[in-house]
Order: C-alpha cells, then structure tokens, then sequence
C-alpha cells in the first residue's frame, strides 16, 4: 500500500525519479480535482493490478490518508510539501478548522493581539536581544498574518498567498528596479522618488476605479 501526497499549489508536479516507482490501482481522495486526477494517471503505472492500491491526496490528517499510514502505507510526499511556509499555513488553517479558540475569532477581536505581538517584537529588537529571542517574536508576529488571512480565506476574501501577491504588486508598483533587471545600488533619493511616484499612481488609479463604479450606480 502507498500513498502519495501531491502540493496543492503544483498539484501534477511528481519528481521525475518516482514515476517509475509508483504503481497499482490509483485510488484519489474526492479532494483531488478531476483534471489533476487525469494528469496523474497518465503518468503513473495503473495498469498493474497486481500492486498494492495507491493512494493520492493532498492532506496526510484527512482520516482515510491517516488510517492508511497507521497501516504501514509507504508514504511518498512532494518536496515542496516541505516548504516551511506552507507548513505553517496548513498547520494555522488545520488549527482553525479544529480549535474553537481560534474558530471564534474575527479580524476585530485579533486586534490586541496583534499590537502585543507587535510590540513584543519592537522590545526586543530595541532591548538588543538575541537572535533566537528576535526570530521567535518574529513569528509571533508572522502567526498573526497566517490567522488574519485564514479567517479572511474562510469568507471567501483571501489567502496567504493573495497577500503574498499584495505585497509583490506594490513593491513592482514602487520598486521598479527590483523587476526591471537593475543590477547596481539604487540611492536612496531615487528609491524614495520612485516609491512617491508609485504610490500616487496608485491612488489615481484607485480614485479613477471608484469613480467608474460610481458613474456604473
């Protein structure tokens, strides 16, 4: 029995060096959309059914992956599973999904939170604290964006990696030269220029969108 665990964010990407290793009747979790699905079978061996199943999913804690691996499954999961970021965005969103703690939160009551974190984070950098001590308010702080875009994810709104986007599209917008293939020390004057000149475009460009809206009423 194997399982193998895809990235839901590149779904169809198997390391090329498993394709010959993974065989048998591939059963998929209904979470696994049907085109990736498509891809997958095209890849992997099914025609052996002298094999044992081969399970393929995307979570390891959905009760049909676990009992599987509780079973002995050899277990393959996509390098990029291991990505430490998007570790963390499944454990925050596996955290919201069973904790009634966080289940009963709302951007509004994470406020005080999030100033504490803050400010624990600016005592330690200003009281000279060590590494550790500053990585670790860190992620304090980083544990509050990870709750902020879950709960947004949840209505609907956005996810990590929508804000992830937010944050590339303004610097693209105010940091020109970070895409554009610069390759020497911008000054400061010319960044501060620069980051001016982006950030009024991007008010114009906000004030002409709403007032299309508003002619739209």
């Amino acid at each position: 029995m194997t399982v193998l665990l895809l990235d839901e964010r590149w779904p169809t990407l198997i390391p090329m060096e498993w394709v010959g290793k993974l065989s048998g009747p591939v059963t998929f979790h209904p979470e696994v959309p049907v085109k990736v699905q498509w891809n997958i079978s095209a890849i992997l061996d099914a025609s052996d059914s002298q094999s044992d199943e081969l399970y393929v999913a995307f979570d390891e804690d959905l009760p049909e992956v676990r009992e599987r691996i509780d079973a002995g499954a050899q277990v393959y999961a996509v390098p990029s599973r291991e990505d430490a970021v998007y570790q963390a965005q499944r454990v925050m969103h596996r955290a919201y999904s069973l904790g009634e703690w966080e289940r009963s939160h709302t951007h509004e009551t994470l406020l005080p939170y999030l100033k504490e974190e803050a400010a624990e984070f600016a005592e330690a950098v200003s009281s000279g604290a060590d590494d550790a001590t500053v990585k670790a308010e860190l992620a304090d702080v980083f544990l509050q964006v990870l709750f902020h875009a879950e709960i947004a994810s949840r209505r609907g709104a956005f996810g990590i990696n929508d804000v992830a986007q937010a944050f590339i599209d303004k610097l693209r917008s105010r940091a020109p030269y970070l895409f554009d293939g610069t390759v020497f020390v911008v000054d400061i004057e010319t960044q501060d220029r620069l980051w001016q000149e982006g950030k009024r475009a991007e008010l114009a460009y906000a004030a002409q969108s709403q007032a299309e809206k508003n002619t739209r009423k």
